[in-house]
């Protein structure tokens, strides 16, 4: 029996592919646990229409990011920390602190997004690297100051 599958199944294929199984196989575990439909050319129509819909919808999600990308990288971020006279800070800044500032400037940023690269211990300058998209990153200007 011919078949669509609605889900990835191990060693059997992906999603919106159409894949010959066996007849029991189809009826008694695919088909009653919605995880595939039968391959008519009706469903394969129906399904086509459905895949192109959702990938309209990825990509203007990922034009959304982009946009929203290009503002991030326009703002500059400032972080008080206590520090040494040599510059050199107790401890370090988190991607919790950069949220909470990217918060004060009315960005709501989940911390798991925000990707430093190498802990930041010093005094300065850095370019932070957040995660707007799965395929879209932005970069923020973070300057690191003295409290």
């Amino acid at each position: 029996m011919k078949i669509i599958l609605l889900e990835d199944i191990k060693k059997l294929g992906s999603r919106g592919e159409v894949v010959e199984v066996k007849d029991g196989f189809a009826r008694n575990y695919l088909l009653p646990q919605a995880k595939a439909l039968e391959a008519t050319s009706e469903n394969i129509l129906i399904f086509q229409k459905k895949k192109e819909k959702e990938e309209r919808r990825k990509e203007k999600q990922r034009q959304e990011a982009l946009e929203f990308a290009e503002v991030l990288s326009k703002i500059s971020l400032t972080v008080a920390c206590p520090a040494k006279e040599n510059e050199e800070l107790f401890g370090s800044v988190t991607p919790q602190m950069i949220a909470s500032a990217l918060k004060e400037e009315g960005y709501e940023i989940d911390k798991d997004k925000v990707k430093v690269e190498e802990p930041i211990k010093r005094l300065g300058i850095y370019k932070v690297k957040i995660e707007v998209h799965p395929e879209v990153m932005a970069e923020v200007k973070l300057w690191v100051v003295k409290k």
